[in-house]
């Protein structure tokens, strides 16, 4: 039997978008930027996913360009991916501040291997946005900051979460990271009858960006969701 681990690899590695973009916005594939990346994504999946268990699926909006638009595993940067996973990278160092609140959260949960058992983290665009801005720099995007940007990736997002569900995962509850995220999750799901309940959490980057005292009672509020307390 195919395990999750090997249903995982094999999406990744297919993972393309050939879809159009409005001006100024463009995807980045870490799978094809890097071969490292392959070879890493490869050995965390194996590492925390080698079985047929199912899941409960966690949604984020897509990757960032310094986490799994580097590494290829979401929410997570090159630091964690060494410190909490062992896996290291050679071809690229990232810090990216969801990830630090990610890893403390799986941390107070039980650690990456009670963690990785019980989820499975994705996002409906799994590759990384970025916009160009008027001064000429890339910086990341979301799939709802342009309506016209949302438009021409939607077909892609649904075939991806249709993707992600085969692989093994539970559908009567799901968990969305942001609540701009859900709100545009929930116009999907009304129309592809993907998902039954959805629980909303706040998103790790606003935590750790705007609410950073209160971390541990943010902590403590996705265990307890995520536990179904």
């Amino acid at each position: 039997m195919v395990t999750f681990a090997e249903k995982v690899i094999t999406f990744n590695k297919q993972l393309c978008y050939h879809g159009n973009l409005p001006t100024d916005f463009n995807v980045i594939n870490p799978y094809l930027d890097n071969p490292e990346t392959l070879i890493v994504m490869q050995q965390f999946y194996n590492r925390y996913y080698n079985d047929n268990l199912k899941r409960k699926f966690i949604i984020g909006i897509n990757p960032s360009r310094h986490g799994a638009g580097v590494t290829g595993v979401p929410f997570t940067d090159t630091k964690r991916l060494y410190s909490a996973c062992g896996i290291k990278m050679q071809s690229a160092h990232t810090h990216e501040i969801s990830s630090v609140f990610m890893y403390d959260m799986i941390e107070a949960y039980g650690g990456p291997e009670t963690f990785y058992n019980q989820f499975y983290i994705n996002s409906p665009f799994p590759l990384a946005i970025v916009r160009n801005t008027k001064s000429d720099n890339w910086i990341n995007a979301n799939y709802y900051d342009d309506k016209q940007l949302f438009e021409m990736v939607r077909p892609f997002m649904v075939e991806s979460l249709k993707q992600h569900i085969n692989m093994g995962l539970k559908t009567e509850e799901v968990f969305v990271l942001g609540k701009k995220n859900a709100t545009f999750l929930a116009k999907i799901n009304q129309k592809e009858k993907l998902f039954g309940k959805m629980t909303i959490l706040d998103h790790p980057r606003y935590i750790q960006q705007y609410k950073s005292k209160d971390k541990q009672l943010y902590i403590d509020n996705y265990i307890r969701l995520l536990s179904g307390l």
